[in-house]
């Protein structure tokens, strides 16, 4: 599974994907709070949103005062973030390639955007992003928990349950200090989880 492949199959069905999932009003309270105060938090200096899809979690963020800038690599939504979006900042890139200075973000948000990456990548993508993160700073991953490092039909493309013991090592390999963690299942949707971590 490709980078290519998986952001042609987003860029495919983005509109789809939006009206389905891809606004506020389709997120959780809970998440919201966790999002929101992780990067107060971390409101120091430049946020990246990464795979940031049609942008909502961009635009929000910049509501709460937040220097975020979204980051994706499907043109599709890129193009409907801009035109939804017109004051937040946008920009095309890929998690494994950031395009920007060591040490220049105060955060990097990755809110279920690694979740079609095969597991053998995962880890080089952390590391671009222990690279791009100042000491201190921080990262909050968003993802599909599971007992086991499993693929499973997502309606765009294949995705990964991961045990959130599993990605916490992984996390913490790449040179982050794991802070929280917390998994959980919403009414009518796949168990999901969370971690958060600082830069060391």
């Amino acid at each position: 599974m490709t980078i290519e492949h998986t952001s042609r199959a987003y860029g495919q069905r983005a509109d789809e994907y939006i009206d389905a999932v891809g606004t506020m009003e389709a997120t959780s309270p809970v998440d919201r709070d966790l999002v929101g105060a992780w990067a107060r938090k971390h409101s120091g200096g430049q946020i990246l949103d990464v795979g940031c899809g049609p942008g909502q979690w961009t635009n929000w963020l910049r509501e709460q005062g937040i220097t975020v800038t979204g980051v994706d690599p499907t043109p599709e939504f890129l193009d409907r973030a801009r035109t939804r979006y017109p004051d937040a900042r946008f920009r095309a890139g890929r998690a494994e390639a950031l395009d920007v200075a060591a040490g220049s973000l105060s955060g990097i948000l990755a809110w279920f955007s690694l979740i079609h990456t095969p597991p053998h990548e995962v880890p080089a993508i952390l590391d671009e992003f222990a690279r791009c993160v100042e000491p201190g700073g921080g990262l909050l991953l968003g993802f599909f928990e599971g007992p086991e490092l499993v693929p499973f039909d997502h309606k765009i493309v294949t995705a990964y349950f991961w045990p959130i013991d599993e990605l916490s090592r992984v996390v913490e390999k790449a040179g982050f200090t794991v802070t929280s963690r917390d998994a959980r299942v919403d009414p009518g949707s796949r168990r999901q989880g969370a971690i958060t971590a600082i830069r060391t």
